[in-house]
């Protein structure tokens, strides 16, 4: 992490920011890693063993994606404040959301008719 000694040490305030949202992110990455393992486990009856394995995959993968994400913008953002450049504005919140929102509808769809 050579980063680390370019510029100056921003103010204690912003870092733990920054660290708070970055465990924000991780937090989030867990949780669709619970999900995966509760529709896996938890949910025999949801679907059938293929869409089910399916989906707990797909889970799975997109809490990996969201952990490497979550370390990538906390490195961003500290190097953008140690040498004084704005912070990045981020497209992928929009994509990340409308992911969200499609899977939960197919959840509902898959509850709805299963």
């Amino acid at each position: 992490m050579a980063w680390r000694k370019e510029g100056i040490s921003p103010d204690y305030r912003f870092s733990l920011a920054n660290e708070r949202t970055f465990l924000a992110w991780i937090r989030t990455a867990m949780a669709l890693i619970a999900g995966a393992v509760g529709i896996d486990q938890l949910a025999p009856d949801l679907a059938p063993p293929l869409l089910r394995i399916g989906i707990a995959g797909f889970l799975s993968l997109c809490a990996a994606l969201l952990a490497i994400y979550a370390y990538q913008r906390w490195t961003s953002n500290e190097k953008a404040m140690r040498t004084g450049l704005e912070l990045t504005y981020s497209r992928s919140l929009k994509v990340i959301s409308f992911i969200v929102a499609l899977f939960a509808f197919f959840l509902v769809v898959l509850v709805i008719f299963f």
